[in-house]
Formats: C-alpha cells, sequence, structure tokens
C-alpha cells in the first residue's frame, strides 16, 4: 500500500510513523508513506495556500489552486483508489472504513485547515470524506495520523499475530471481551477458571457472552446499528 499526505505541516506528522508499528510496517516494505508539504505547489512568493472566503465570512479557505496541483501531479504518476480529505463533515470513522481501506493500493489523504477546502475541491477531485468524531481540530494531520493507524495495522504482515486484528473491538460490530495474562492470581484478583480448561469451544463461547455483555453495557448503540 502506499500512503501520500497532504498537508500544511508535515512535520506535525511524521513522528506517528517514526515509531511502534507504522515504523516497522515502513521499514519492512508493507507500505509507504509520502508526505507532500501544500506550500510547494503554491504560485507567489508567499506560498499563500489559503484566502478569504466569498460572500464575507470569518475565517480563511484552502485555496482549489496548489490542491489542484498537488493532486495533479500525484495522479500523474499513478492511479488512485481513493483521495480523501479528512473534514468534522465527513463520515465517522469506524472499523469497517478502515477494512475497506486497508484493502486498497494507492490512496491520497488531504488535511483541511482553517474553515476548510473550497468547494470545487470537494467536487472535483475527493472520492470520500472521513471524520474521527464531532469535534474539530486545529487541521486534519492528527485526524490523517489516525486514520493511517487504523488502517497499516490491518495490512497482512505488519501485526505479529496474523489473527490478531480479527479479534480486536468493533470488528464483529461488538466490543473485545475481558482479557488476561499472567499471573494466575494476583493480590487476590484472579482469572477465570474456564480460561484454564483447555476446552476452546467453551472458552470461545464465554468470550462472545462477555463481548455481547460488554457491549450492551458500553455501547448499547453498537447493539442497535446491528
Amino acid at each position: 500500500m502506499r500512503i501520500d499526505i497532504i498537508t500544511v505541516l508535515p512535520e506535525l506528522l511524521k513522528s506517528p510513523f517514526e515509531a511502534s508499528i507504522l515504523k516497522r510496517a515502513i521499514e519492512a516494505g508493507l507500505v509507504e508513506v509520502h508526505f507532500h508539504n501544500l506550500r510547494d505547489y503554491t504560485s507567489d512568493r508567499y506560498k499563500s495556500i489559503d484566502d478569504t472566503q466569498f460572500g464575507g465570512g470569518a475565517g480563511m479557505v484552502m485555496m482549489v489552486e496548489p490542491i489542484d496541483k498537488c493532486i495533479s501531479a500525484l495522479k500523474s504518476e499513478r492511479d488512485y483508489d481513493e483521495i480523501i480529505y479528512m473534514t468534522p463533515d465527513g463520515e465517522t470513522l469506524k472499523q469497517g472504513i478502515a477494512n475497506q481501506i486497508s484493502l486498497k493500493e494507492n490512496i491520497i489523504i488531504l488535511c483541511g485547515h482553517y474553515k476548510g477546502v473550497d468547494q470545487r475541491v470537494r467536487d472535483q477531485f475527493i472520492t470520500r470524506e472521513i471524520s474521527i468524531g464531532d469535534y474539530v481540530l486545529s487541521g486534519g494531520e492528527l485526524g490523517a495520523a489516525v486514520l493511517c493507524d487504523a488502517v497499516i495495522r490491518l495490512i497482512p504482515g505488519v501485526l505479529g499475530n496474523e489473527t490478531s486484528a480479527l479479534t480486536d473491538s468493533f470488528q464483529d460490530g461488538l466490543l473485545a471481551p475481558p482479557i488476561y495474562t499472567k499471573p494466575r492470581d494476583y493480590k487476590g484478583w484472579k482469572v477465570p477458571e474456564l480460561l484454564f480448561s483447555g476446552n476452546f469451544p467453551e472458552i470461545e463461547k464465554w468470550r462472545e457472552e462477555q463481548a455481547y455483555l460488554r457491549t450492551k453495557e458500553r455501547r448499547p448503540d453498537l447493539l442497535d446499528e446491528n
């Protein structure tokens, strides 16, 4: 997979990709992540990427020209499966969306700023708009990092255990069940005996029941969606 991220603040974005799972995925050649500074595609000496909005109103708007130049330059080199715009009014990021995007080969992520981008960018280039929640950040970079993390960890070979991501919360519409590790008894806080029984069908049944109960208690809205 190749991910091209268009941003005004590449320095803000780079650090998550220089550590942990994301770094290992890049070093192993499982994913390529490239950062493109939008100011490199401006046409004036001030490297302007925003201007006031037509019709009046507070806040600046990202201009269409530098975004067009950047996206067009990238598209001249390869085909893209998705051009994603990170915006508060996009569809809320959920596990199913991450699953879908992880199957793509090449994607572009555009990070919004200020009041957003000129609507013509959304009309002409964007194939998908994604939000990470019902709140507003100072820019789309943090949202892009969240999306990339959610997607990259699903790529085969990124996680040590190929089935690990498949048992995460939300993969089956439920929260994950309780999990335990050593020691078996800590300060009298004991692990359920069933987990030591070796009866794996019963263990899986218990996990499914616990996942349902936890979801019903903490996120009943997920059950309504299903």
